[in-house]
């Protein structure tokens, strides 16, 4: 499992290693550019029941930790699905979305 710190949050947001090497490649090319948009997930056991959002923006800060040594194969389908919803404000992660990302 990947961990995604952000802001001054001590909590991390963990997800699989593939979902945040798509994620990293979408969130850096957006923030280069100086575009703020959304990400917004379902929490998952443990975590009550709901949803997080968070604001990504350049000047929150942002780290991405995998648990792998080797980068994870970019997936072109994948990438741009991420992106497209970027690019219209807000990326929602939906636990089929997650589940697709890790097994492929």
């Amino acid at each position: 499992m990947g961990t995604l710190y952000y802001g001054s949050n001590a909590a991390p947001i963990q997800m699989c290693d593939r979902l945040l090497a798509h994620l990293k490649v979408v969130v850096s090319t957006k923030l280069r550019r100086g575009e703020a948009f959304t990400i917004t997930w379902a929490h998952s056991d443990p975590e009550p029941t709901g949803r997080t959002t968070i604001w990504v923006q350049s000047a929150i800060p942002l780290r991405f930790v995998f648990e792998k040594d080797e980068p994870e194969q970019i997936d072109a389908h994948s990438l741009k699905t991420l992106a497209d919803a970027a690019n219209q404000g807000n990326i929602i992660l939906s636990p089929e979305d997650l589940i697709a990302l890790e097994r492929t």
